[in-house]
């Protein structure tokens, strides 16, 4: 395919994925049991942590999550007691264990009581068509508690070399409005010209057989690379080819 081509045919498959169909095999299923914007954030924020391995288990245990939380993850992330998290005990996703938990819940209560919630933090750091920076001055917030050297694995740095596919997927949720009822869009003062793509194994692989990534591994790297071409095909909103590639790769098993 030359490049008009591609363009073509990936926006097709844009439309094709980017339906409300898409969430109910999808982790932003989560958020999407919520109203509230900080319960939408934080359910966010908690689900695409662990969003990674088992979509099944990622789906079950995310569920899970919110139950214990009174299905009130806001509420509870502001009026819990010590012996609230006392609760929590038990939770494990893959690496992500009951411990790693409480500090994150600890964690979001000290960003929304001193530091005007998720979107603020993410949006002072925020250049005009990147937010890999915000991702990076991020973490140092969140782990301005003290805590278990340990947890810090669970949140993904940009400057480290890590592509963040989860951080981006949650910011792709937050920021996006793609008028079709999938990507919430609440948060107002950040652009879909600044997110990035949230890149896995599948999204990768397709990316690769398309021609638009030629590095082979899931690195910061890869990322700026695909950022790049998919920029070019629409600099205005890059990460709608999310839904492209991930549906090539996911439900089309790369077969095209």
């Amino acid at each position: 395919m030359n490049k008009a081509e591609l363009k073509s045919f990936l926006n097709y498959k844009v439309e094709q994925y980017n339906t409300p169909d898409f969430i109910a095999s999808d982790p932003i299923q989560i958020p999407h049991l919520f109203q509230k914007k900080e319960d939408i954030e934080i359910s966010g924020f908690l689900t695409a942590t662990i969003a990674w391995g088992n979509r099944k288990s990622i789906l079950n245990n995310s569920e899970k999550l919110m139950k214990m939380m009174d299905m009130s993850p806001f509420e509870f992330v502001m009026n819990h007691e010590e012996n609230d998290l006392e609760n929590l005990n038990g939770f494990v996703h893959r690496t992500f264990n009951s411990n790693d938990l409480k500090y994150f819940i600890r964690s979001l209560r000290n960003i929304y009581q001193n530091h005007n919630g998720l979107e603020n933090v993410f949006q002072e750091n925020a250049t005009s068509d990147s937010l890999q920076l915000s991702i990076h001055e991020f973490k140092k917030v969140f782990f301005e508690l003290p805590h278990e050297k340990r947890t810090e694995k669970h949140v993904s740095d940009p400057l480290k070399k890590s592509a963040a596919k989860r951080i981006n997927m949650f910011l792709r949720w937050m920021v996006r409005n793609d008028q079709k009822g999938v990507d919430f869009g609440l948060w107002k003062n950040l652009s879909p010209a600044q997110l990035s793509c949230p890149l896995d194994v599948h999204s990768g692989n397709v990316a690769r057989k398309l021609g638009i990534l030629k590095r082979k591994m899931n690195d910061s790297k890869a990322l700026a690379e695909l950022d790049s071409n998919l920029r070019k095909m629409d600099a205005l909103d890059p990460v709608k080819y999310d839904f492209a590639l991930f549906g090539l790769g996911v439900f089309e098993k790369g077969r095209f």
